[in-house]
């Protein structure tokens, strides 16, 4: 059976299932090796990349259905971080996507979409394909402009992204996207990944610090070709307490 087959066999079974008109599209970031990613699946049919969304179920509350999704279309089973923060609604964001299928297919009326973003480390995660995807993958920010995409699934990630700049200092970013230990160098490259810009080191250094949220370890990263950097750790505690008032403007 061919991708475009499988999609037709279920379109009788969809309407019976899941809410018309209404789906959910997960933005899922994480930073890799100094690299902010985003996680996306690439269908059979088409072969165009997508964000890995889908529908929700008439029995389901929202954020469980977003959870259903992550984990049937990537695999993905551990939430660090979700939050919406976006609806996409223009007329035909979706239908034409579906324009080979019959008028009265499920996957081609007009659907409204959630959107959501979500913060994982991806070394928790083993990413694993649905039926309808080729692969899944961690896609460098940067590469977006090359990749093409369906739908309107690369402005959700643009306004996403934007969200998250905006957020940066009220929301638990860092503690969320950094693994448990971490250089100082290593959460200014997130930082700047996410603002767009670069930050002079010095007063950045000095106001993290500032801020009492980091614990300075007994421990250093090895393998440089430099002096070995001392490595960090989140007060969870004082983190956390911090984001009440903002944690600083960069």
């Amino acid at each position: 059976m061919d991708s475009k087959e499988l999609i037709a066999q279920t379109s009788n079974e969809a309407k019976e299932i899941y809410i018309p008109h209404m789906s959910a599209d997960p933005v899922i970031f994480c930073f890799e090796k100094n690299v902010l990613k985003v996680l996306l699946v690439k269908m059979n049919y088409r072969q165009l990349w997508l964000l890995p969304g889908g529908y929700i179920k008439k029995d389901e509350d929202l954020d469980d259905a977003v959870l259903r999704i992550l984990k049937d279309r990537a695999g993905v089973n551990a939430v660090s971080y979700l939050e919406q923060f976006a609806v996409f609604g223009k007329r035909n964001r979706s239908e034409a996507y579906f324009e080979d299928f019959d008028n009265d297919s499920f996957h081609k009326q007009r659907f409204v979409s959630i959107g959501y973003y979500a913060l994982y480390n991806p070394s928790k995660i083993n990413l694993a394909a649905d039926r309808f995807s080729e692969s899944c993958e961690w896609i460098d920010l940067s590469q977006l402009p090359e990749i093409e995409m369906a739908m309107d699934h690369k402005e959700i990630i643009e306004k996403a992204l934007l969200t998250l700049r905006e957020k940066i200092a009220l929301k638990p970013i860092g503690i969320n996207l950094l693994p448990e230990k971490f250089t100082l160098s290593e959460i200014q490259k997130l930082y700047e990944a996410i603002l767009g810009k670069a930050l002079n080191r010095g007063n950045f250094y000095r106001k993290i610090k500032n801020l009492g949220i980091l614990i300075k370890l007994d421990e250093q990263r090895k393998g440089g070709a430099h002096k070995a950097p001392h490595l960090y750790s989140f007060d969870e505690e004082v983190y956390n307490k911090a984001l009440d008032n903002g944690l600083i403007s960069w």
